[in-house]
């Protein structure tokens, strides 16, 4: 392994995150080329989210879409996109896909407070449902509808991050629930923000996030609605993170949503369980 993917492994090693967890059972090309993609996501993730001044996250954003350039023209600098090099062309890898997903990224820094579900969804879509699209073409499909189904699949992914991570979001003065629906509710941005625990044993609450819940679980069953029954098999790491996310959902749901006060999690071991099944399963 080249020191190059060999940062991208630690990456994800170090993230403890579940789409670790569904690239175990890939083989070693299409391992190396999806554990580069997801090292991507994360570098420009944390630009975003570690650097509190707007000004130099724009400038770093910035410097990710010429390094993305620098790629496609064979000159890649940093050791994620030197990684990359070796996926883009086996793979079908677009530079507009790459660059879409920083566009995605950008949006956190022109909006903290989303005002309706189809601005959301767009939100979704470049952050997630892209992402989905490269790593359909990197798992192997053979009918273009699959990657109808990994788009979907992507929102729901993004859908159920947005509901775990309520909390965690507004103690970052982010709130990903839209708007229009908190004012249905009877609720404002600013409740959610402070983070009260009255809030969140209140029904209005309650009753915004089981309609949260249910729009996710509507994605995912969409998603695999879609998807062909000729490409289940190459397409197994999606749904083993599906089958480890939609754990996680339900979880959040049976336990009242407390997403204001609490971060719901599950165990690595409990993730692997989950892994492992699916895979004997499918």
């Amino acid at each position: 392994m080249t020191d190059a993917h060999q940062y991208c492994q630690d990456k994800a090693a170090a993230s403890g995150s579940s789409f670790y967890y569904s690239f175990m059972f890939l083989p070693p090309e299409r391992r190396r080329a999806i554990t580069a993609l997801y090292a991507y996501c994360r570098e420009v993730d944390d630009v975003v989210d570690e650097c509190t001044d707007e000004g130099v996250a724009r400038s770093k954003l910035d410097w990710w879409r010429a390094e993305i350039g620098r790629l496609y023209q064979g000159n890649a600098q940093h050791p994620v996109t030197r990684a990359l090099a070796d996926v883009i062309k086996p793979f079908g890898i677009e530079q507009a896909l790459l660059l879409e997903v920083i566009d995605g990224m950008a949006m956190d820094l022109d909006y903290n407070r989303y005002p309706d579900f189809d601005t959301l969804k767009v939100y979704c879509h470049r952050v997630a449902g892209v992402v989905g699209l490269m790593s359909a073409r990197i798992f192997g499909y053979s009918d273009p509808k699959t990657l109808d189904y990994a788009a979907e699949l992507g929102l729901a992914f993004q859908l159920t991050n947005i509901i775990r991570d309520v909390g965690e979001d507004a103690r970052r003065n982010r709130v990903y629930l839209p708007l229009d629906e908190l004012k249905a509710a009877g609720l404002e941005a600013a409740q959610i923000v402070h983070g009260d625990s009255a809030v969140e044993s209140g029904e209005p609450f309650r009753k915004l996030m089981a309609a949260q819940i249910e729009r996710a679980l509507a994605s995912y069953d969409r998603a695999f609605a879609l998807l062909p029954a000729a490409d289940r098999k190459s397409q197994i790491p999606g749904i083993i993170m599906a089958a480890i996310y939609r754990t996680l959902l339900e979880e959040i749901r049976d336990d009242g949503a407390k997403v204001l006060t609490r971060r719901t999690s599950l165990t690595p071991l409990r993730k692997l369980w989950i892994a492992w099944k699916t895979w004997i399963k499918d």
